[in-house]
């Protein structure tokens, strides 16, 4: 669930300078002598809260390096860096998709994939994985992240997370204009310390619903790369073994700017991005049949 974080930490940073910049530039004058211009407020949220969010997408590949000390690997230097580079490429050719960078990171067992683009991608797996599984398991891991660049899950998360910044912006703009002038009755032109005060509340409360919105659709896709990684293989057996296996050692947290793509299972039921490793098996089981 942490891996998540810093992709909404990043957004919501990237949403303030923006909302800075545009403030000192005069260019969120949206509230005038006239009233609210809804036009120009809807106009102002789009650009706000979709900029935010593609930033992030673009930069979610060298975070991720840098966040987890991932090594990329360019010439495979062992037998199991042969064997994990082949495998993503087995995978890769499957899903028909480029060939993504293969990359380790120390650290407790757990994998990601991230990247912008279908065929500019990064699948990472760490030591912890890889030496408490069994190569079968490990492929299935494997495939479960490919299947996630596969079904192209950071350009929709980035959508949806671009959706619900506009409508965080647009809506917390409406209430702080309403608290402002109708209730405090300010009569000046420009917004009073209500229209401020409120305007930040109501950020942060709306920016609660918008994430338990994204790690609800986040759920979903991970029960689509299972499958995804059941339907390369041929059979569910493996994904429900590796998913077992985690769960029983109860996979290390990875740093924040990954959670979208890991494989650990969430832990809070509304903010969590994953489901319950119950429900991802009971899941394939039906898949099975």
């Amino acid at each position: 669930m942490k891996r998540i974080f810093l992709f909404l930490a990043t957004n919501l940073a990237v949403m303030v300078v923006l909302g800075l910049v545009t403030s000192l530039l005069g260019l969120n004058r949206f509230m005038g002598p006239g009233g609210l211009n809804v036009t120009t407020l809807m106009l102002y949220s789009l650009v706000i809260g979709f900029t935010g969010a593609f930033i992030s997408l673009l930069i979610s590949k060298p975070m991720a390096k840098w966040s987890t000390g991932a090594r990329v690997i360019e010439q495979p230097q062992t037998q199991d860096e042969v064997w994990i580079v082949e495998t993503v490429r087995k995978f890769a050719d499957r899903a028909q998709i480029g060939m993504p960078e293969v990359a380790i990171y120390e650290g407790e067992p757990n994998a990601f994939a991230t990247g912008a683009f279908k065929n500019s991608s990064l699948v990472a797996v760490s030591t912890g994985l890889l030496q408490s599984m069994t190569k079968e398991e490990v492929e299935a891991v494997i495939g479960h992240e490919v299947a996630h660049i596969a079904n192209g899950d950071m350009v929709t998360m980035t959508l949806i997370q671009g959706v619900m910044n506009t409508f965080v912006v647009f809506l917390s703009r409406i209430v702080g204009y309403f608290v402002d002038k109708v209730i405090l009755k300010n009569s000046n032109d420009g917004p009073g310390i209500g229209y401020y005060v409120t305007t930040i509340v109501m950020d942060i409360l709306l920016g609660f619903v918008a994430a338990m919105i994204v790690a609800w659709f986040s759920r979903q896709r991970e029960f689509r790369a299972d499958a995804g990684a059941a339907t390369m293989m041929g059979q569910p057996r493996s994904m429900q073994a590796a998913l077992a296996r985690l769960g029983g050692l109860a996979p290390g947290e990875l740093p924040k700017s990954m959670a979208a793509m890991g494989i650990a299972g969430g832990l809070g039921k509304l903010f969590s991005t994953h489901p319950p490793m119950e429900e991802r098996i009971a899941a394939l089981q039906n898949f099975q049949k």
